[in-house]
C-alpha cells in the first residue's frame, strides 16, 4: 500500500452513503443495507487494488456480497490485472452502520470502510465483544477488568475533571442494565444510544465533543473498525471476545484465535502499518452531516484518516449532476 488510496476509498463510502440515504425514513432496514452493500461492492471493483474482505456482512452463505473472504478491486475484475502490481489490501466494511437509524431517519447512521496492507487487520468472528474506549489522555489509565467506578475515577483524573463531569456512551440494551446502574452510582452521566457504537467511539476519541468514553458490549467486527480509527486518533480500545458456547469457540479457532480470554488493544486488532479509515454520514451526526439531496446534485460529509502519513481530513463534497444549468449552493 505505497500508493495513497484514501481518495479512492472516500469515493466508495460516499457512494454507499448516497445509495442508502435514498431509502432513509422508509422503515425498511434491509432495503437500506442492501442499497449500501450493492453500491460499495460496485465502487470497490473500480479501485486499483487486489483486495480481500476480512470483516464484512458475514459468511459467504449468509451474504451474497461483501462476505468474508470475498475478493474485490480492479485486479479481480479486469482480465490480466491480477498479479501485475496491484497492492494486496485487507478491507473491513460496515456499509451501513445503523441500519435502523437510516430506516427511521434517526441521527448517527454512517457508511464505513477500513483498509490495511495484507495481514494488518484481525479476522474477528461475528461475535459480541466487551469494549472500553477512551480518548488519548486515558489510554494508560484504565483496565477492562477493573470495576466501573475505578475506571471512571481514572478517566476523570486523566482528563482533570470530576467524575460527575463525565459523559459515558452506552448502547441501550437490556444486557447493559448493571453497567448503567454502576455508572450512575458514581455520579457520571450516560448517553444512551440505540445503535452505532463505532461512530460513538470516534466521538469519544475526539476532544471537545462532550463524550469521554464508551463502555459495554457490541459487535466484534465493529471493534476492528474502531481499532483502525483509534490508531489514527491516538485513542484506545480495550476489548475481549464474548465466547458463550462450543460453537463460538470453534468459530474463533477456525479464524486463528486461540486465546479466548485475551484483552485486545487497537494495536492488536489493527496491527497494520498503513491504515486507512473512511466514513461518510448518512443521517445527521455529531461529527458529520447526513447526505443532502438538491436539484443539481448531492452533498456529502466524510471523515478520512490515515496512519501513514498521519492525516485526518473532514471532506465536504458536492456531487454535481450532468446539467448545463446546474447552480452550486454553499
Amino acid at each position: 500500500m505505497d500508493t495513497d488510496l484514501s481518495l479512492e476509498f472516500l469515493r466508495v463510502v460516499e457512494q454507499a452513503a448516497v445509495a442508502c440515504a435514498q431509502t432513509m425514513g422508509q422503515g425498511d432496514s434491509h432495503k437500506a443495507d442492501a442499497a449500501a452493500v450493492s453500491a460499495m461492492r460496485r465502487e470497490l471493483d473500480s479501485v486499483p487494488i487486489d483486495g480481500t474482505i476480512v470483516i464484512g456482512e458475514g459468511e459467504r452463505d449468509e451474504a451474497p456480497m461483501l462476505f468474508i473472504g470475498e475478493k474485490v478491486g480492479m485486479a479481480n475484475v479486469v482480465t490480466g490485472r491480477r498479479g501485475l502490481g496491484a497492492p494486496l489490501v485487507d478491507i473491513a466494511v460496515d456499509p451501513l452502520e445503523g441500519t435502523n437509524l437510516c430506516a427511521t431517519g434517526a441521527p448517527g447512521a454512517i457508511a464505513v470502510l477500513a483498509a490495511s496492507e495484507k495481514g494488518g487487520l484481525l479476522h474477528a468472528p461475528d461475535l459480541y465483544m466487551e469494549k472500553l474506549i477512551v480518548p488519548p489522555p486515558c489510554r494508560c489509565s484504565v483496565d477492562l477488568d477493573a470495576p466501573v467506578a475505578d475506571n471512571l475515577r481514572a478517566i476523570a483524573k486523566a482528563l482533570s475533571r470530576d467524575v460527575d463531569d463525565l459523559v459515558i456512551t452506552v448502547l441501550d440494551r437490556p444486557r447493559h442494565a448493571q453497567l448503567i446502574s454502576d455508572i450512575r452510582a458514581t455520579g457520571a452521566r450516560i448517553k444512551l444510544i440505540g445503535d452505532g457504537d463505532l461512530s460513538a467511539a470516534i466521538v469519544a476519541a475526539v476532544a471537545g465533543t462532550g463524550v469521554h468514553a464508551v463502555m459495554g458490549t457490541g459487535g466484534a467486527p465493529e471493534g476492528v473498525l474502531t481499532a483502525v480509527a483509534m490508531r489514527c486518533l491516538n485513542g484506545e480500545i480495550f476489548a475481549r471476545l464474548v465466547v458463550r458456547s462450543r460453537a463460538d469457540e470453534e468459530r474463533c479457532r477456525a479464524m486463528g484465535i486461540s486465546d479466548l480470554k485475551r484483552v485486545y488493544t487497537s494495536a492488536d486488532l489493527a496491527p497494520g502499518t498503513h491504515l486507512i479509515f473512511a466514513a461518510t454520514g448518512v443521517t445527521e451526526g455529531a461529527l458529520m452531516k447526513g447526505v443532502r439531496f438538491f436539484r443539481e446534485g448531492t452533498r456529502t460529509a466524510s471523515l478520512i484518516m490515515q496512519s501513514e502519513p498521519r492525516q485526518i481530513r473532514f471532506i465536504d463534497s458536492i456531487h454535481v449532476t450532468a446539467r448545463d444549468d446546474a447552480t452550486i449552493r454553499f
